[in-house]
């Protein structure tokens, strides 16, 4: 590969980021309004405003899928485009709920009031997301503004799956096919939307290129800190379960390398330092600041979002969901198992190649198990997305060779250069 490896990193990001001009609009789920408004307001809008150009923004781009739909049903495409009737229809509906909030006096916060109060306080909480989007949607406007943004993080999460792929000694071409996977596989068009998955899952790669690092023997620690302490700000549920996975990991190495009778090594007890601390600190900050609890988000997901009285048995009613849930995603699954495949494959892959790493990565997707099983929708697939960075990295590393090992390090400083060498003849285990 004569081109610069950095070259083709870009040229992959680059490439990515064009496609999306197919679909400027007509990602955005119903949160998205929220963490619109929500950044409109920290730039500076009233509420008003700030509900104004959202609602506006989401009933075009309702409209907008409505006539794209209608274009290729077969029964109605002959009929009158219903777009624009959809979209004033919208339109006319959130300014009326929204005006009745705001004339009632429901000015608190952020966020504009397109829900209850207690609806809107799981939103305030999360600011990483708004504060991301708020130079975007100030330099470009609303609808340019959120794609933007979008295509950045979503380049970001590729390039983060290249660098990894590269600390852990894979070659130029594996490592450029994992930066391509994390595009084509959900994982791109997830951090597409205009929600906090995509954002999530970035800070997740980073927080593992960071044990990556610290596995290689470099101070890397920080790196798994910062990550995981710019996770709480955009959803600080998943910084929990990312830290308590990834302390769960390396407990796991411990035990397996102490049974065997090797030292836990300094890596390994750096992470779970690392991890154990953020978990501690995410629990007693969240208690602090009187975030929503776990009971909240309960109510929310038995109640429609607290539209219907709070139920009296709530966890006998999770608990009955939950199980219901399972079975029928189980069943959809082994229906179309290409991700149970993708996912047995990469994790094959990933534990055969580099172990260690191996078993962190399960930690860090075990993360989507974690968010599903906490908001068992099953029309909310998105909540799992963190489970495609299984594929989108132990694939990489199946394809790298599992039972070969580079003779000397890969000198990480040139993980985007071209200038060191690729690594010298592997050489197969024996033993």
């Amino acid at each position: 590969m004569k081109t610069r490896p950095a070259a083709w990193v870009l040229f992959l990001a680059a490439l990515f980021g064009l496609l999306q001009l197919a679909n400027v609009t007509g990602r955005d789920t119903p949160d998205s309004r929220n963490y619109l408004s929500y950044a409109l307001s920290l730039g500076g809008a009233d509420k008003t405003e700030a509900a104004d150009r959202s609602i506006a923004y989401v009933c075009a781009s309702r409209g907008e899928t409505a006539s794209r739909d209608h274009s290729v049903d077969v029964r109605r495409f002959r009929a009158p485009d219903p777009g624009p009737g959809i979209r004033a229809e919208c339109d006319r509906y959130y300014h009326w709920s929204v005006g009745r909030r705001l004339d009632a006096g429901q000015t608190s916060g952020w966020t504009a009031p397109f829900m209850s109060e207690r609806f809107m306080r799981i939103f305030e909480v999360r600011p990483g997301y708004p504060l991301l989007l708020l130079p975007f949607v100030t330099v470009f406007g609303v609808t340019w503004g959120l794609w933007a943004a979008g295509v950045c993080v979503a380049a970001a999460g590729g390039v983060l799956v290249f660098l990894i792929l590269r600390t852990l000694d894979v070659p130029v071409r594996p490592a450029l096919a994992g930066q391509a996977l994390y595009y084509v596989l959900p994982t791109g068009a997830t951090a597409m939307r205009p929600m906090t998955e995509g954002t999530m899952t970035a800070l997740t790669l980073a927080a593992l290129w960071g044990c990556a690092l610290v596995l290689r023997g470099r101070r890397a620690g920080a790196l798994v800190a910062l990550s995981l302490a710019l996770l709480f700000t955009v959803k600080h549920s998943q910084a929990l379960f990312l830290a308590v996975c990834l302390g769960g990991a390396c407990c796991v190495l411990g035990v397996h390398r102490r049974r065997a009778g090797r030292p836990v090594g300094d890596a390994v007890k750096t992470l779970l330092k690392v991890t154990g601390a953020a978990a501690v600190g995410t629990v007693l900050l969240a208690r602090l600041l009187h975030y929503p609890s776990e009971s909240d988000s309960l109510q929310d997901l038995l109640t429609d979002h607290f539209l219907r009285p709070d139920r009296e048995r709530p966890w006998r009613e999770f608990l009955r969901l939950e199980v219901n849930f399972w079975t029928e995603w189980l069943r959809r699954q082994l229906a179309e198992p290409l991700f149970l495949a993708l996912v047995g494959a990469g994790a094959w892959g990933a534990l055969r190649a580099r172990p260690a790493f191996g078993v962190l990565l399960l930690g860090a997707a075990a993360t989507g198990v974690l968010s599903m099983a906490a908001h068992p929708d099953i029309a909310i697939d998105r909540l799992m997305v963190t489970a495609w960075l299984v594929p989108v990295v132990g694939t990489p590393l199946w394809w790298a060779g599992g039972g070969f090992r580079p003779r000397r390090p890969y000198p990480s400083r040139h993980v985007l250069g071209g200038a060191a060498p690729e690594p010298p003849v592997l050489k197969r285990r024996t033993g």
